[in-house]
């Protein structure tokens, strides 16, 4: 297994998820603050965006350039134009168990996961589906039943999504339609049981680097995980969560890693030290 180093970028935040780099900018919310913020890779410069009163999670950006956000304790997908007014896109409600989460958006499709359950309140977990934004805004659920739906990306083939499922320690995969529905669920990585996938980016050759979540010592960090399962990278960060990953950077060449400080009941109260940090692993990202 090849081992990387990390070094710091930003510090100061609460519980961070969710990162997207655009034009020389690190997007990324803000759990406990309830704003999303960017970060400026240059200078490590912060302006916060705007207020998500309801928690945000997800980010992404539609084709015009404006942005999608999740409001989770609300379950709402918020829609946030270039002008700066926000609306709401679509109620997420009847289809999610516990908050809504992480999001894909890729042609302009949405593509958002769920708790499944109140995990900050100690709930027996149980299993959820991914919820499908078209375009126009209408919500209906992905077929397939999953175990705490997180992070999820486009593979460079462009015709297979990727998703975490934190709590059944694996990387699943769906077909990717040209009208941006998903079918043919399926295995696509089962990791070590001690693995708790959360965020993650994919690289231009196709390995998935997944954040081992709701863990803190020896294996807390980050990894790439090949289809099969086959693990071949890993950068450890003892210290934190794992918590997400995004390639950027003029090249896409740099991983940036978000990393919380916490703990389950330190979450349950909203307590969390927030870090940026970043890595060269010697790949170009996917997208």
């Amino acid at each position: 297994m090849r081992m990387h180093h990390f070094t710091e970028f930003s510090a100061g935040h609460g519980y961070l998820e969710a990162p997207r780099y655009r034009d020389g900018k690190l997007w990324v919310s803000d759990f406990f603050a309830a704003h999303v913020i960017t970060v400026d890779t240059t200078d490590g410069s912060i302006e916060k965006i705007f207020d998500v009163p309801n928690s945000p999670s997800g980010l992404g950006f539609l084709s015009d350039g404006s942005l999608l956000v999740v409001s989770q304790h609300d379950h709402k997908l918020l829609h946030r134009a270039v002008d700066g007014t926000v609306t709401v896109r679509a109620d997420l409600a009847p289809f999610c168990g516990g908050d809504a989460n992480d999001m894909l958006v890729h042609n302009d499709h949405a593509y958002i996961g769920n708790f499944g359950f109140d995990l900050a309140g100690g709930a027996e977990p149980r299993t959820t589906r991914l919820i499908h934004v078209s375009p126009s805004g209408g919500a209906t659920q992905v077929p397939g039943d999953t175990l705490f739906p997180n992070g999820t990306e486009v593979h460079p083939n462009g015709t297979t999504v990727l998703l975490a499922e934190t709590l059944a320690h694996k990387i699943s995969a769906f077909d990717l339609t040209p009208d941006g529905t998903l079918g043919n669920y399926r295995l696509w990585a089962q990791l070590p049981d001690t693995h708790n996938p959360d965020g993650i980016a994919v690289d231009a050759d196709g390995g998935v680097w997944y954040a081992n979540a709701l863990t803190e010592g020896p294996e807390s960090g980050f990894y790439r995980v090949e289809e099969g399962g086959v693990i071949t990278d890993a950068i450890l960060v003892p210290d934190a969560w794992g918590v997400a990953a995004t390639f950027g950077g003029p090249d896409n060449d740099i991983l940036y890693l978000v990393t919380n400080a916490t703990t389950l009941s330190d979450f349950a109260e909203g307590k969390s030290a927030g870090r940026i940090r970043m890595a060269h692993v010697g790949r170009r990202g996917a997208n």
